[in-house]
């Protein structure tokens, strides 16, 4: 949203104070603002009573739509989809996949880097299933390359603990007979990831998994985008 298109939509007797101060948030929505700064947009658009309003406090009760950070109040992936719905354009797909692009930059294994280029060229032709799957397919690449070149006796050894039918992997492909869900759980004991990264991971599969086939599920661009932000925080950035 731009300032110009901001005083169209603040005044709108509808709105709660929270739902103002997300759509202010979301005008240049790459970038933090401090409590003046909020003041100052509203005020360009003509919304004085917002003098008066305990802005932080507002912010701070907000469900986790806006998070604070060093440098000022910002929209989470939430706020940026909550931001949507009142009729702000806030961009934030473009911001992931600045993001997904830079880190696909780092990524050796030319098979995994073109799941993710392709992820990023389905998120912004909106075909947001492929998108959904082909980062996931390329998360899963990246994971079973480091346990192939980092931990794969401890791997095996904690697979047959698990498992006695269990044959020993020798390499990624070996690795991808094992269910995904399985796989996590190994990772997460050989703590090579948390109990909390293995929740999140757990709900990208989910998602995957109702991607990947015919169903009645609806999702929105922002939704993807959360989901292949966690990848990227988690599993791209960390492996």
């Amino acid at each position: 949203m731009t300032k110009d298109q901001l005083k169209h939509v603040i005044h709108d007797k509808s709105l709660s104070r929270l739902d103002v101060l997300v759509i202010l948030l979301s005008v240049d929505a790459n970038y933090p603002k401090q409590v003046k700064d909020i003041k100052e947009l509203a005020y360009s658009g003509g919304l004085r009573k917002i003098k008066g309003w305990n802005i932080s406090d507002i912010l701070g009760r907000s469900s986790g739509l806006a998070v604070r950070t060093p440098d000022g109040w910002e929209l989470s992936m939430s706020g940026l989809e909550r931001a949507r719905e009142l009729g702000a354009d806030s961009g934030p797909i473009v911001d992931v996949n600045g993001q997904l692009r830079g880190i696909t930059e780092g990524i050796s294994e030319d098979e995994t880097k073109e799941f993710v280029r392709e992820a990023i060229k389905c998120l912004e032709s909106k075909h947001l299933r492929a998108a959904v799957v082909l980062s996931w397919v390329g998360a899963v690449s990246v994971m079973h390359k480091y346990v192939v070149d980092n931990r794969l006796s401890d791997f095996n050894n904690e697979a047959i603990r698990r498992n006695s039918k269990w044959k020993p992997a020798k390499n990624a492909d070996d690795l991808g007979k094992m269910k995904e869900n399985d796989f996590l759980q190994i990772l997460e004991s050989l703590s090579e990831i948390g109990k909390n990264v293995k929740q999140e991971l757990e709900t990208c599969l989910k998602l995957r998994n109702s991607c990947g086939h015919p169903n009645s599920l609806k999702i929105s661009e922002s939704r993807v985008a959360a989901h292949i932000e966690i990848l990227m925080l988690n599993v791209f950035s960390r492996f």
